[in-house]
């Protein structure tokens, strides 16, 4: 297998400059580093390899930046997207960020729906960084509340938007078919034996999934979600208790894992005192079920995801996030 190193840095996101975007930085999305979670996965399940694709390495700072470009270059191509429109979707952050960044360097407006807890570097990177017009739901109805508000402003004046609707895009799960998972075939050498990604819009899972299986059949493939309806992890969906993306095929993957806020809070902390990487919660609650996943395993290759890095504060062994 190709040497997979772990740069022993904390994370930096990609985040570009207004005065620095040109299409060479929409080009440069993908090829992020595969790193390899040797101290937890020893700790955890010798014999067992954990590795994790960086996506905060993407320009916009996260894993959303593929689906993003994909989507609206597909949008253009297919004439659903002309000069003058506004591009609209709702986002629980990163595919927000990707959006507005994508609409500065295309030329196009961007109008974004969230809920108003999103962690607030993330609403200064849409608004200000990147000059997209936000507008809040109610943060008690989650990322479900954004989609319909979204879904009613596209409604009232169809001709003024495009909107992507990256739940139900086959455009979202292509974008990871085409390039997420044909970098983790390459980066492992053709070794991996399981992957596992967290379910939002259910992009990456689903696009990864059905490449690497075409790859090697063998591969297991599994979806990690919260645990708990009501849970702390942001950008992903408890399935049973939220709208299901129609892009989301459960019956083509191994399985699920189920993951506990708290679980999730705990692996962010150990990937910074342990790895020394500074990352979000989906990437905690990725990375705490791949150790799930692996303990049941004597040996395997078990690649997973790591959406973007942290604007939170861990100090004390405590998790803060400012909002």
């Amino acid at each position: 297998m190709e040497k997979v190193n772990h740069p022993q840095i904390l994370a930096e996101t990609a985040y570009v400059k207004k005065a620095d975007m040109t299409q060479a930085t929409l080009d440069g999305i993908g090829n992020t580093p595969l790193l390899n979670l040797t101290k937890i996965a020893e700790k955890e399940c010798p014999g067992v390899q954990i590795l994790a694709k960086a996506e905060w390495y993407n320009a916009g700072g996260s894993v959303k930046a593929r689906p993003a470009l994909n989507m609206v270059r597909e949008g253009i191509k297919n004439g659903l997207l002309k000069k003058g429109m506004t591009i609209l979707d709702s986002t629980s952050g990163n595919t927000g960020v990707a959006y507005a960044m994508i609409g500065k360097v295309l030329g196009f407006d961007v109008e974004l729906v969230m809920p108003k807890n999103v962690c607030g570097a993330r609403k200064q990177l849409m608004s200000s960084a990147y000059d997209a017009k936000v507008v809040y739901s109610d943060p008690l109805e989650g990322s479900d509340g954004s989609i319909i508000v979204c879904r009613d402003m596209y409604n009232k004046t169809p001709e003024k938007y495009f909107w992507p609707d990256q739940y139900n895009n086959d455009a979202n799960w292509q974008a990871h078919y085409k390039t997420t998972a044909p970098e983790i075939w390459e980066q492992t050498g053709g070794k991996v034996t399981h992957f596992l990604a967290g379910i939002g819009t259910s992009g990456t899972i689903m696009g990864v999934s059905r490449r690497l299986v075409e790859y090697n059949s063998r591969i297991k493939t599994l979806a990690v979600e919260p645990e708990e309806s009501l849970h702390g992890i942001e950008g992903l969906k408890h399935m049973a208790s939220s709208i299901v993306p129609g892009i989301y095929k459960e019956s083509d993957l191994s399985g699920k894992i189920s993951v506990k806020t708290e679980e999730a809070y705990n692996m962010v902390m150990r990937l910074h005192d342990e790895e020394n990487i500074l990352v979000g919660t989906s990437s905690g609650a990725a990375v705490a079920a791949a150790v799930k996943l692996g303990k049941t395993l004597n040996e395997g290759v078990v690649v997973t995801i790591l959406p973007d890095s942290c604007e939170c504060d861990i100090t004390h062994g405590e998790f803060h996030c400012d909002k």
